[in-house]
């Protein structure tokens, strides 16, 4: 079996091995494949491997010779699926892997807002606490989670994963969701509906998948229903946000933070307002990616392909 791996970089930038994979069959890695090298690189290939290189109809039509597309996610929008069924070419993805990362990263953007650990490592190393006059400091509130609200918009395992952390923070928890009340694990309360969540948390936490009708979902008009107070989370995916909205939200000072790990275009512009706007915390898409974390995906991705190449594939998508 001749293997492909398209971008491998971001899943693996050297402190992983690809041995499982190359045991499975002739394998090339690529750390990165521009869209114009896609065709030529995975030409003759029976199973090519992609992260973020986008796998579209033209593509797919040019390689006769391609049984099987692997993603080296959970999402899969990278992948013309239909066109890939069309020419019978299998298509798994890699659920699941990073729940407990992800979950761990939203309590990393939260606990940044409310403790303010940064900034007054920041301040210290530059003397402040050294010339203090007092034996502590602060200069903006400091917030304790007890007592709370979290809302969290879909509750699939990432979402209920950071209900459970939450709830050991002892914080309330309500969850935007399909699930019946009674689905749902001891003390996580059903919202009613958005407008509801909104209004009565004091952190809101993005969960759900990216669809048409959740495009954009927090926008103006959605985030003036929320407290002053309130602190937005979003590991999800950045288009779920109005990214202007938000930034104008923040700099009114009508909302109070913002910890967002996804933003609508990745790598983002150099003037994505979220960048700049004020108590807004940006990390670079990393939730996903603590060693523990993408060492699972390489496992789950190896024992995908090994399970296709022994004829009984497994987590295919449509």
């Amino acid at each position: 079996m001749k293997i492909v791996v398209l971008d491998g970089y971001g899943m693996n930038p050297g402190d992983l091995s690809w041995d499982g994979l190359k045991k499975l069959g002739d394998v090339t890695v690529y750390d990165r494949t521009a869209p114009s090298d896609v065709a030529e690189r995975s030409a003759g290939a029976d199973i090519i491997l992609t992260n973020k290189t986008v796998i579209d109809s033209g593509i797919i039509d040019s390689l006769p010779d391609l049984k099987y597309i692997g993603v080296l996610a959970t999402g899969y929008n990278v992948v013309d699926t239909k066109a890939a069924r069309g020419k019978g070419i299998v298509v798994t993805n890699i659920p699941a892997y990073s729940t407990d990362s992800v979950a761990q990263m939203v309590f990393s953007l939260l606990l940044a807002i409310t403790n303010g650990v940064e900034h007054y490592t920041a301040e210290n190393r530059a003397g402040r606490w050294s010339r203090n006059a007092d034996f502590c400091y602060w200069d903006a509130p400091l917030t304790e989670l007890a007592g709370k609200t979290m809302g969290i918009v879909g509750f699939g395992n990432i979402g209920s994963r950071v209900a459970a952390i939450a709830l050991a923070f002892g914080m309330k928890v309500t969850a935007l969701t399909s699930k019946a009340p009674e689905q749902l694990p001891a003390g996580v309360e059903k919202a009613e509906n958005l407008d509801r969540l909104l209004r009565d948390s004091d952190v809101v936490s993005l969960h759900c998948p990216l669809t048409d009708s959740t495009k954009h979902m927090i926008n103006a008009s959605s985030l003036a229903k929320m407290k002053s107070s309130a602190i937005l989370i979003n590991t999800g995916r950045g288009p779920l946000v109005d990214e202007q909205a938000l930034a104008d939200a923040l700099n009114r000072g009508t909302l109070r933070g913002a910890g967002v790990d996804v933003l609508s275009c990745e790598p983002p512009a150099f003037d994505n307002p979220l960048l700049h706007a004020r108590n807004c915390y940006t990390t670079p898409h990393l939730g996903w990616a603590t060693v523990e974390a993408r060492r699972r995906l390489m496992d789950i991705a190896v024992a995908n392909v090994a399970n296709f190449i022994g004829g009984s594939p497994v987590n295919t998508v449509d």
